[in-house]
């Protein structure tokens, strides 16, 4: 029987033991965080039920646009934040019960490896275990970045990982960072009635993602009351009493009585005995990865944020399930980075699948495009759904869908059908063809299909 040591009970750790497990092996996660890991505990789990509570809000908010006259509603954060960690540690609960049922032992520890088939584990007691193995993965996740110049402190100066032990509503948030973990916040502290100053190195939000669905996500944000700084680069955050002072690079400051620092992340590899075992990292601490999760040391696999590969927990989990597939001798398709799709979960969210507007542009990929405004969508009207669009990518010789951009609301769930026609290599013909329920907002990946279609 195979033997086979994960560090780090994530979903790149707890994925790929449940395969382990599946293929016969024995499997031992050792984990010092809690099963779910990041994903689960501080951030996915969390912030996305932050977000469908804010959701409601917005709806309370906007139904007078429906002729509905409802009082504006106040949130009670500290009833908010308790459900959200509550759901989070039922979540991790159930994930390490279905672990349990498979046979997976689970070590409650601080693993290190020693040497590349030994994982030493360091228990909350100081005593240490150690667990020979056939095959390592590493899946020790990353945290929230910060700098000398902007120190959280808990209470009000926060990473996104604190935000939950808030109990009093602030008076104005800061949100430091427009990628996606700031935008999500910001938008979600704003529709649950706060006011939030987002500040931006950049020249507008969401830098990374499709220009246009940025565009859509801060006029909306804008119109709503946010105030956005954009190229605005952050020198300091400093604390005095109640209030917080985020101090700009050009010598103008902001005040708030709260702040969230979404500056990146940083891996987890730090003091784990990687380098020594053979593993390489490159220059920021990531481990180095081929498309089936392999590290330079032979029977070491590494998945996950550790990596810096596509820092998702979808991604996460795929290459912890390639990499145990791998190993055992499994069918193993490597990882395709291209299929990959991701959502922003902002009012409105933005999902992505495949090819970029970015790349079309530079002239990487030969594409033509469509974009098709949710504003003439009957169903949108019904609801009330004012912005956002549908726009696709195709290949001008096949015309297979090469990608795609759904901005509006649940547009994690809208993507999907144009992530499979990705996938699938399936033509504009092939996804316009096929049924969609009338009204619905689906019905507009199909309409700008059609608009591709060539005689």
């Amino acid at each position: 029987m195979a033997r086979v040591v994960i560090v780090g009970g994530g979903p790149g750790g707890y994925e790929s033991a449940l395969v382990a497990a599946q293929l016969g092996a024995d499997v031992v996660v050792v984990d010092s965080d809690g099963i779910g890991g990041s994903a689960v505990l501080t951030d996915c789990v969390p912030s996305k039920t932050l977000i469908a509570t804010a959701e409601v809000m917005t709806d309370f908010i906007e139904a007078s646009e429906l002729g509905i006259e409802v009082e504006r509603p106040v949130v009670d954060l500290g009833r908010v934040n308790g459900r959200v960690k509550a759901l989070a540690q039922a979540q991790s609960a159930d994930i390490e019960g279905r672990l349990v049922r498979e046979g997976v032992k689970i070590v409650h520890g601080r693993g290190r490896l020693d040497g590349p088939a030994r994982v030493v584990a360091t228990l909350a007691d100081g005593s240490e275990q150690a667990y020979d193995a056939d095959a390592i993965l590493i899946a020790t996740g990353a945290a929230p970045r910060v700098l000398p110049t902007a120190q959280p402190d808990g209470e009000r100066v926060l990473t996104w990982e604190q935000v939950y032990d808030l109990d009093v509503v602030p008076e104005h948030m800061i949100v430091v960072g427009s990628g996606v973990t700031g935008a999500e916040f910001a938008s979600a502290y704003q529709s649950l009635g706060i006011p939030v100053t987002l500040v931006s190195s950049r020249e507008r939000v969401l830098p990374g993602e499709d220009a246009d669905a940025a565009q859509v996500l801060e006029d909306v944000s804008t119109r709503r009351g946010m105030t956005v700084l954009g190229q605005s680069r952050m020198q300091s955050v400093t604390r005095s009493g109640d209030v917080v002072t985020v101090t700009l690079s050009d010598g103008r400051e902001v005040t708030g009585s709260h702040c969230i620092l979404a500056l990146g992340s940083v891996p987890n590899t730090a003091g784990l005995g990687l380098e020594e075992a053979g593993v390489a990292l490159d220059e920021g601490g990531f481990v180095k990865v081929d498309r089936v999760s392999r590290t330079a040391a032979r029977g070491i696999y590494a998945a996950g944020d550790c990596t810096g590969v596509f820092m998702l927990a979808s991604v996460a989990a795929m290459q912890g399930r390639i990499a145990m597939a791998h190993f055992l001798g499994d069918a193993v398709q490597p990882l395709d980075l291209s299929v990959v799709s991701s959502n922003v979960f902002t009012a409105p969210e933005i999902a992505t699948v495949g090819v970029t507007q970015r790349q079309v542009d530079a002239g990487e990929v030969l594409a033509e495009v469509v974009v098709q405004p949710l504003a003439t969508n009957a169903r949108a009207k019904m609801q009330g759904i004012t912005d956002g669009f549908v726009k696709l990518f195709v290949a001008p010789g096949s015309r297979s869908l090469l990608g795609g951009v759904v901005v509006g609301p649940r547009a994690s769930e809208l993507i999907h059908p144009v992530a499979l026609a990705v996938t699938e290599r399936l033509t504009a013909d092939q996804l316009a063809h096929t049924f969609t329920v009338y009204p619905s907002i689906s019905g507009s990946i199909a309409e700008a299909a059609r608009r591709l279609h060539q005689a």
